[in-house]
């Protein structure tokens, strides 16, 4: 909890982490002040965090990788397969919309009319697909981990000590369960809205544009998307994911 509240490296006070660690508990009171302060003790000795005289604390670089790298984990908040997913699908339909309509030689009305419809059943499709497949691997992701926890802190002798990590675990995941609900919401929108986006611009160039200039143009848009936006993007994500 202390390293997800620190994770975009702002100084924050002691009181502010405690009530935060609060409302996660609900009703429940799971933790003491003296408890908080022996675990920042222990995170500024492992060099995770660094304590001012006055109350404050302050994750250092390695804090906050490590306080990013769970938020990713435990929030789902890395967009690179919804964007991915929906330029591919919205460009691969992009490009038959294209070629169907300059192979019938479909009037512009009619190609329109068509585009919009396929666009929509494919951005529909895969805002019901990323929505409903993620509540199902984020559900077992969860129990997974959630199981991992309670097992870690099965461990721990001091009875009162383990059932307050045991209670303070239960609610963390009634918060994440809230919280990847709502990720998995905005993920499936992320990758309708790409998909219609990455497609109705080829389409429309196609649409607009004199001929041949409108085919030559589309086409490019489809190859620059695919083979060149597309891969750049992949490779700075990994790249930032990488460090």
């Amino acid at each position: 909890m202390v390293l997800l509240n620190l994770s975009k490296r702002a100084k924050v006070q002691k009181t502010i982490l405690k009530h935060r660690i609060d409302k996660v508990c609900g009703r429940y009171a799971c933790i003491e002040m003296s408890d908080l302060d022996k675990t920042l003790e222990a995170m500024a000795t492992e060099g995770l965090i660094a304590l001012s005289s006055d109350g404050t604390v302050q994750p250092t670089e390695q804090g906050a990788l490590l306080g990013r790298e769970w938020k990713s984990l435990l929030l789902k908040k890395e967009p690179i397969l919804e964007v991915v997913a929906g330029l591919t699908d919205g460009s691969i339909t992009g490009l038959v919309v294209i070629l169907s309509a300059f192979i019938a030689g479909l009037a512009a009305s009619t190609a329109a009319f068509a585009a919009f419809l396929t666009l929509a059943a494919v951005a529909i499709t895969n805002f019901s697909s990323f929505l409903l497949g993620g509540i199902t691997e984020d559900l077992a992701d969860m129990m997974t981990l959630r199981n991992l926890m309670d097992y870690s802190l099965g461990d721990i002798p001091d009875k009162k000590e383990r059932g307050k990590s045991l209670l303070l675990v239960e609610h963390l995941f009634i918060v994440l369960h809230k919280e990847i609900s709502r990720s998995n919401l905005q993920a499936a929108m992320i990758c309708s809205a790409t998909t219609f986006v990455a497609g109705i611009i080829p389409i429309m160039t196609y649409l607009t544009l004199p001929k041949p200039l409108n085919t030559i143009l589309a086409l490019s848009i489809v190859a620059a998307i695919v083979g060149v936006f597309l891969v750049r993007y992949r490779s700075k994500r990994q790249k930032s994911t990488g460090k």
